[in-house]
């Protein structure tokens, strides 16, 4: 046992070293060499994982069941207007108590939490079980070489958890707020109706893509796609962009493109919704493209036994009771999902992707004892 806590089970200095680095995705920056010198200090075993240009890494400590990974990552977004930070986007400066710079809750500081949380864990032992943290660099970005290959790897070396947990912030306004448990689907599409170009003024000549375009948007956002389900919320329809690039004012153009986004629960995958969206749009143009891509298809990870552990834990070590949530965005828990149960907790979001992203020391340090209460839940 050791008599004096490690120095990693306080986040805040390796917080402050992953924020120094500038990793904009797809740039590393030296932010997965800071985090596996961490890791190997704490006696794991890491391995790095580069695809294409993402650098990622799975570390693992254990070989016993059950198998509790965490997931992240250490890629971020840019800062935008450096001018308009009140500290450098990547300088980890601390200022009244609280962290700045860019990745600070989405999710750099997580990631430092839970290194954290290891180490208080660990307490210089091998636990009962196995603790493993997946991290990619390509999160922000395409998502192609990162966690997807990651995952790949782990399953054709035996690697796959018993339980995932993802760092992603997920709490509104205060630490414990919530866990999430899903995610929607996401779709975007684009449509291209194909008419026949003519003057306006001898419309019974042409063939308005317009007109149609705009019934069979109209038919497509008439009425809600469903009216939600036992976890999750309606389906969204959004059309996000409608286009025909006609600089003249007497000419009936020869097409019309619209792009939409829809959000969709788990009563829908993206070709149902596909086939949906085709048979809408057959009703109303003779000729069209409808060309889609699938950001992720939706996913539950159903209350019961590891879940309750998850919510308790976080309940005993922040004070507050948290939600099981299915809203927001998409998140690398979509392909998680396709291996083993995945829910997600993380720091408070409300800066995320903004200037001045931060987060309070003594939040960052209630969230590695947050993980260390899961930790010690699901190990001990």
């Amino acid at each position: 046992m050791r008599n004096q806590p490690h120095p990693l089970a306080d986040p805040v200095a390796l917080a402050q070293a992953l924020l120094r680095c500038a990793s904009v995705t797809p740039a590393d920056a030296g932010a997965q060499t800071v985090l596996r010198e961490a890791l190997a200090a704490l006696g794991f075993t890491v391995t790095k994982l580069r695809f294409g240009e993402i650098e990622n890494l799975f570390a693992r400590i254990g070989t016993g069941a059950p198998h509790i990974c965490f997931a992240g990552h250490t890629d971020v977004v840019p800062e935008g207007s450096a001018s308009a930070w009140t500290a450098g986007p990547f300088d980890g400066e601390i200022r009244d108590e609280v962290l700045f710079g860019r990745g600070a809750c989405d999710m750099k500081g997580a990631i430092a939490a839970f290194v954290a949380a290891a180490a208080g864990h660990l307490n210089g032992k091998v636990p009962e079980g196995s603790i493993s943290l997946l991290i990619t660099g390509d999160e922000e970005g395409p998502a192609v070489d990162g966690t997807v290959k990651v995952l790949e790897w782990m399953k054709a070396n035996d690697q796959i958890p018993d339980f995932c947990l993802v760092g992603e912030p997920t709490n509104p306004t205060r630490l414990g707020e919530v866990i999430k448990i899903g995610r929607r689907g996401s779709l975007n599409a684009t449509i291209t109706v194909h008419g026949i170009q003519g003057h306006a003024a001898y419309p019974q000549r042409a063939d308005n893509p317009c007109h149609r375009l705009i019934r069979a948007l109209a038919a497509l956002t008439a009425a809600p796609v469903d009216a939600g389900s036992e976890w999750f919320e309606a389906t969204s329809l959004q059309v996000t962009s409608i286009d025909v690039g006609n600089p003249a004012t007497n000419v009936i153009p020869a097409q019309a493109v619209a792009k939409l986004n829809m959000r969709f629960n788990d009563r829908h995958s993206g070709a149902s919704l596909t086939a949906w969206l085709r048979a809408t749009l057959a009703q109303y143009a003779e000729r069209f493209d409808l060309d889609v891509s699938i950001s992720g298809e939706s996913f539950l990870t159903s209350p019961g036994p590891m879940v309750d552990t998850l919510r308790h834990a976080i309940a005993t070590a922040t004070g507050i009771d948290p939600k099981l949530d299915t809203g927001g965005g998409t998140s690398d828990a979509r392909f998680i999902a396709n291996y083993c149960p995945v829910a997600e907790f993380g720091l408070v979001g409300s800066t995320m992707h903004q200037v001045d992203e931060r987060v309070p020391l003594d939040e960052l340090r209630r969230l590695a004892g947050a993980y260390r209460a899961v930790l010690d839940a699901f190990l001990s």
